[in-house]
């Protein structure tokens, strides 16, 4: 069974993993702010000088000159933040993954170590109930990896269909 020392052992593991995800999720959110801050900075300044170059304007044809050569570069714009917010969410995504798979194998482990334990002081006669535990111990194991396989199949579809968009973004 549990002692104070492992239960307090776990809390202060469940409390370190819990700052770690909150320091990786608040990393991104700072990276998501950087860039909303370059990119209103950029379009401030890219509106004043348009605001300029109309104001200088002669005639109706410079006017739709202006106005159609601005547009491709603000498609171009607006697909590089698309991307760059999506690489920043992917990459804290990843980060924070990664740890809570490290969070749930280590206490998987002490989940196992305790019903080994359990198990070894099982009263005579109850082979079959060890059994049935040790499979549904096996069972779990192999539906968290499953899922942790599609998980990362569709983190892996969506980078795919993500980047094919770009490129057909780009392409028009």
């Amino acid at each position: 069974m549990f002692n104070t020392e492992q239960f307090t052992a776990a809390g202060k593991a469940n409390l370190d993993a819990a700052v770690e995800i909150g320091q990786k999720a608040f990393g991104g959110i700072e990276k998501l702010v950087e860039l909303n801050l370059q990119v209103t900075r950029a379009a401030l300044d890219e509106s004043a000088a348009h605001a300029k170059a109309l104001l200088a304007v002669k005639d109706p044809q410079e006017l739709l000159a202006l106005q159609s050569g601005a547009l491709q570069p603000a498609a171009e714009k607006a697909t590089a933040y698309g991307r760059q917010v999506y690489e920043i969410a992917s990459s804290t995504q990843a980060d924070i993954s990664k740890l809570l798979e490290a969070q749930a194998a280590g206490a998987q482990e002490k989940f196992q170590g305790f019903v080994e334990a359990a198990l070894k002081n099982a009263p005579a006669g109850s082979e079959n109930a060890v059994a049935m535990m040790k499979q549904a111990m096996s069972a779990t194991s192999a539906a968290v990896e499953s899922a942790q396989k599609a998980a990362k199949q569709a983190v892996s579809s969506a980078e795919a269909n993500i980047q094919s968009i770009t490129k057909a973004a780009k392409a028009a």
